[in-house]
């Protein structure tokens, strides 16, 4: 995959760049496993916005991806790599020997064609699920238990991993995408792999629509509000009041730190702030 830029016949393409698009063989989901979505714009079960700057957007349809590698102990074949709009990776189509039909997370180095298989006693290849017991240090592997039968939670986005570093008696050691180095039970079930599309954060958006087409709507400055509207806001030129960095409530961000309670399964903390 690469990054496609394109002539600018228009202003609006000038700037523009796009991942290419090579690797889809199929256009249409399977329709079996495809479910209605409806968007939230980032109000939650009460009805109050929790993520501000969120609405509109194109419709999208959700596509059920097997988080929990369900069929196992049984090959399974890669006949089809889909675009699917509600995550930056591209999914697999996968066909068992007993004909089920499943969508999985598209690793690296996986085609049309690879056989993958899932069990506790698989052998650690690229897209094979098995617990982390199985899994040699070393290895890279993505879509992580957090607790043993609840389906992958940690990376689960495109060109990210996390590395096994360590195994103890009941525990696994792991270097996450952001950094952080924690600890997971050995019974939580991982895939073998890198996740593809890498080149996704290199996407230059070029224009306001193409991020409202995803759904994300206008963020205003601080400095460019009044007092009454934001901590930042008045004062005469660019000025912040002298103030250190704050949110629209006056809590501090850009480096002050929020977690109220450390877990202790996290070895060492991610990265935060700014430098």
């Amino acid at each position: 995959m690469a990054i496609i830029s394109r002539k600018p016949r228009n202003s609006s393409l000038r700037f523009q760049t796009f991942v290419d698009t090579s690797d889809l063989t199929k256009k249409k989901p399977e329709k079996g496993l495809v479910r209605g979505l409806r968007k939230s714009g980032g109000r939650n079960a009460y009805g109050r916005i929790t993520v501000r700057h969120r609405g509109g957007g194109a419709p999208r349809k959700y596509r059920v991806v097997d988080f929990k590698r369900v069929d196992r102990d049984i090959d399974g074949k890669i006949v089809a790599v889909e675009y699917d709009p509600n995550r930056n990776v591209r999914i697999a189509l996968i066909v068992y020997v007993n004909g089920a039909k499943r969508y999985i997370l598209m690793p690296e180095e996986l085609k049309v064609g690879s056989v993958v298989r899932a069990g506790e006693k698989v052998e650690p290849k690229v897209g094979c699920c098995l617990p982390l017991s199985g899994i040699p240090t070393g290895f890279f592997v993505h879509n992580v238990e957090i607790t043993p039968g609840s389906g992958g939670k940690f990376a689960r986005s495109a060109g990210t991993s996390a590395q096994l570093a360590a195994k103890s008696d009941e525990y696994a050691t792991l270097k996450m995408p952001s950094g952080e180095v924690r600890m997971v039970l050995l019974g939580c079930w991982a895939t073998v792999g890198v996740l593809g599309n890498p080149d996704h954060k290199n996407i230059s958006w070029g224009k306001a629509g193409r991020t409202r087409h995803r759904g994300f709507r206008p963020s205003v400055r601080g400095m460019a509000m009044n007092p009454i509207d934001h901590p930042h806001g008045g004062g005469e030129g660019r000025s912040k009041s002298g103030s250190h960095p704050r949110t629209p409530w006056g809590k501090g961000c850009k480096g002050t730190r929020t977690r109220t309670r450390t877990n202790p399964l996290i070895l060492k903390r991610r990265k935060t702030g700014r430098k």
